[in-house]
């Protein structure tokens, strides 16, 4: 069987700098906010080109905290809304109603699965606080576009970097191009820990130092608690493990972006919609996702043939049970393509062999 996503195979590349890690942090013995948080925060907010990185729990953690920051600070208050994409993963909405927010859903572009901004303005209203982009599948959204609307009208930017580590514009990271951005390092992304994580970047001196104490219980000075914050900090293990990671990250990229490509190039059946690729450095491949009308059929033909795929992800958020408010809103776009996407491997240790395999297995597929 091609495995969805190797971990095990992916990390075995930096066994040896994976336990120098490990042991360094035992043996310190300082295992919470040490060093190692110190070290890796400073390194991922200069690859990011930001001033500020706060290591938190998780990513989910790290979108509710900058929400939470903007109430602390007045910026935001209950009932307020934020225009969020409707084809995101729940986390991102999440983050919103978890606030008090009221998350306002609006439709992608088709070929980029991210949010449209053409769609943008008119969702809009005298409440409207900020707007949410998410960077799905690893592949950048419009953040000029964005960007330009959030100025018109004195919104704030957030963006939902969690699966995009990496990805940049003109030369600019995801990261950078808002008022504040939150990554996910669970084991599976780009960047990934060996067990959860997250950080917020930001160049904004204010909203750092209010992330920071509100993800430490509220408090910048031990037993003094300015809020009533929570506990939500990057554990030291996971730090120096990220650390080791970080290294490497452009190189996992590059190997991405390689199976990528000979995806885009030899998937030739008409069967399959392959993703539209704007410019290479805009994506970086945390998933490549095709729409097929048969998904189920597919999937199974391809697990008969020894491959296996995932669905990122079968239904919208606003057809959860959690969100059943929601339920009656007409998002075509976006159900269309919930029914239709499916995820095929891809990952920095697939093989040439394993790929070509993939592409002859998915070119003879006939519906």
């Amino acid at each position: 069987m091609i495995k969805f996503l190797d971990l095990q195979k992916i990390n075995a590349q930096y066994t040896i700098e994976l336990q120098n890690a490990f042991s360094r942090v035992l043996n310190s013995g300082w295992y919470i906010q040490g060093e190692e948080v110190f070290q890796f925060e400073q390194k991922f907010a200069h690859y990011c080109g930001t001033k500020h990185c706060i290591g938190v729990a998780n990513g989910l953690d790290a979108l509710i905290l900058i929400i939470r920051a903007y109430k602390e600070l007045g910026v935001m208050t209950d009932g307020d809304e934020i225009i969020v994409p409707a084809n995101t993963y729940i986390a991102s909405i999440l983050a919103i109603s978890a606030n008090g927010l009221i998350p306002v859903l609006v439709e992608p572009d088709l070929s980029s699965y991210n949010i449209d901004p053409s769609l943008i303005e008119k969702k809009i209203t005298p409440k409207t606080r900020a707007i949410m982009a998410v960077h799905l599948y690893g592949n950048m959204a419009d953040m000029l576009s964005i960007n330009s609307i959030a100025s018109k009208y004195n919104l704030k930017v957030i963006e939902d970097a969690a699966q995009a580590h990496g990805a940049e514009i003109g030369g600019k990271k995801a990261g950078s191009w808002s008022s504040a951005s939150g990554f996910s390092f669970y084991p599976g992304k780009n960047l990934g820990a060996l067990g959860d994580g997250g950080a917020v970047t930001t160049d904004d001196d204010e909203l750092n130092s209010v992330i920071r104490s509100l993800g430490n219980y509220g408090s910048h000075q031990k037993y003094h608690n300015d809020f009533q914050g929570i506990n939500s900090r990057l554990d030291e293990l996971q730090a120096a493990l990220l650390s080791v990671k970080l290294k490497f990250l452009d190189q996992e990229i590059a190997a991405r972006r390689n199976v990528a490509n000979q995806y885009l190039m030899r998937i030739n059946n008409p069967e399959i919609i392959l993703p539209k690729l704007d410019k290479d450095e805009h994506h970086v491949w945390h998933l490549f996702v095709v729409r097929v009308n048969e998904r189920l059929n597919f999937q199974r033909y391809l697990s008969t043939n020894k491959i296996q795929t995932v669905v990122h992800y079968p239904i919208p958020p606003h057809k959860q049970k959690a969100y059943s408010s929601l339920n009656t809103l007409n998002l075509p776009i976006t159900e269309k393509i919930h029914q239709q996407v499916v995820s095929l491997p891809i990952s920095p240790v697939l093989t040439n062999e394993e790929v070509d395999t993939i592409i002859d297995i998915v070119n003879k597929y006939e519906g």
